[in-house]
């Protein structure tokens, strides 16, 4: 199997993609981060599962359910949860669109 090796070329779209702002000193740092993961992960394809039985839950606990009770002691009105909004409409908070790239 091909060992994987990611690329600055490669973090850089990603950052790109993410729009997050990186330097080419982080991409490489970034880079031999990644490619150290993706190593380790090709070590991992490498193991023989056969005969394994899946884990998906190894501490023994279990799931605590209750039913939703809605407490109406500790609930604003509508009134007094929009009483400081600076801006209001028909019951609901009124905000800025923000729809840059």
């Amino acid at each position: 199997m091909k060992a994987t090796t990611i690329t600055t070329k490669d973090v850089h779209k990603i950052a790109t993609l993410a729009h997050i702002p990186i330097t080419d000193d982080e991409a490489e740092t970034l880079a031999e981060g990644f490619t150290t993961t993706m190593h380790v992960v090709d070590e991992l394809v490498k193991v023989d599962v056969k005969g394994v039985i899946p884990t998906s839950q190894v501490t023994g606990f279990e799931n605590v359910l209750r039913e939703d009770e809605i407490d109406t002691t500790r609930m604003f009105t509508q009134e007094q949860a929009l009483a400081n909004g600076k801006r209001t409409h028909n019951g609901f908070f009124v905000v800025d669109q923000i729809l840059d790239e």
